[in-house]
């Protein structure tokens, strides 16, 4: 029997807790435990709280890591629970990357009232999206639309869609899903043209390095293949030095001892793309995702991403 609640430390937004939620009843499953051995634990981070301007301009990724973090290593939670494309490269001295729940589909889900696919929009149709990947990616297949940025959680996002403030949006497919809400998908774009951002759809679980009870806890859930994918994608990600303030997608794929890995980086205003594919053992996924990280910055060089 569990004798003190295991603190989930989460963010506050409706995905974030549906995340939490699904980790709680795998380890609830696992172990025989109810829901009551658990405590959920919502922290209010800095990029909650920042809606009215980009995330590259408040400081990128780390905004939605910080405050959890920082409980992590103060002890006031046990395990944290994140979406992995929101995750830094570099993570607190301490801290690491414990478990990785079965990834979900990674495809970007298009969403519009008005039309099917992407490709129907008008000219100067507006579409929003708070991803630079996703904003260089529509210019790239649309020169012709007019991206705007587009923050807000799922509801305020939808809300301004309704209200006409935009024609058409972009949604991770697999957050979607989590909420139960996948009705919503007007269609889900191509691989081929919409390479996901690194970690989509893949919830990852951060705990202190070092505390065997909770790495004996997570064990039973942790999902080896996603850590693969996952080892080998932020690896290239932290050779590009990657963040919200880039354009950079990537998507690897395990196909039994073999492990595949297409990625690209893309002007911010759509006019040109560097990209870059390799594969190898699975066992050296971390090592290829580096190598592949450094080829593509050398092909794309210093000053690719300014306009």
């Amino acid at each position: 029997m569990q004798t003190k609640p295991i603190r989930i430390g989460t963010r506050g937004s409706a995905l974030a807790l549906a995340q939490a939620h699904e980790t709680r009843a795998r380890l609830a499953k696992a172990h025989g435990l109810t829901d009551d051995d658990f405590e959920i634990v919502v922290i209010k981070t800095t990029g909650d709280q920042i809606q009215d301007r980009p995330l590259s301009e408040a400081g990128g990724k780390g905004l939605f890591t910080k405050e959890i973090e920082e409980a992590l290593l103060d002890k006031s939670i046990d395990l944290a629970v994140h979406s992995s494309k929101d995750m830094p490269t570099v993570l607190p001295d301490g801290l690491g990357m414990t478990a990785y729940l079965p990834r979900e589909d990674v495809r970007d889900a298009f969403i519009s009232p008005k039309v099917e696919k992407l490709t129907d929009l008008p000219q100067g149709a507006v579409v929003g999206s708070s991803s630079l990947r996703r904003q260089a990616q529509i210019k790239r297949l649309r020169p012709d639309l007019d991206v705007v940025m587009y923050r807000g959680n799922l509801q305020t996002r939808l809300r301004k869609l309704d209200e006409g403030v935009v024609d058409a949006t972009f949604l991770a497919y697999a957050g979607l899903r989590r909420l139960g809400q996948g009705d919503l998908v007007t269609s889900l774009m191509d691989l081929e043209h919409f390479l996901p951002a690194v970690g989509q759809g893949a919830i990852g679980i951060e705990a202190r390095l070092g505390d065997e009870e909770t790495a004996r806890i997570l064990a039973p859930i942790h999902h080896a293949e996603t850590e693969s994918r996952l080892l080998l994608e932020r690896a290239y990600l932290a050779e590009m030095d990657g963040s919200c303030r880039t354009p950079i997608a990537g998507l690897s794929h395990v196909e039994g001892d073999r492990i595949r890995f297409r990625g690209e980086v893309i002007k911010p205003d759509g006019s040109q793309t560097h990209t870059v594919e390799g594969e190898g053992p699975v066992s050296d996924a971390e090592e290829i995702g580096r190598e592949l990280g450094k080829e593509l910055k050398a092909k794309s060089g210093p000053n690719f991403l300014e306009l």
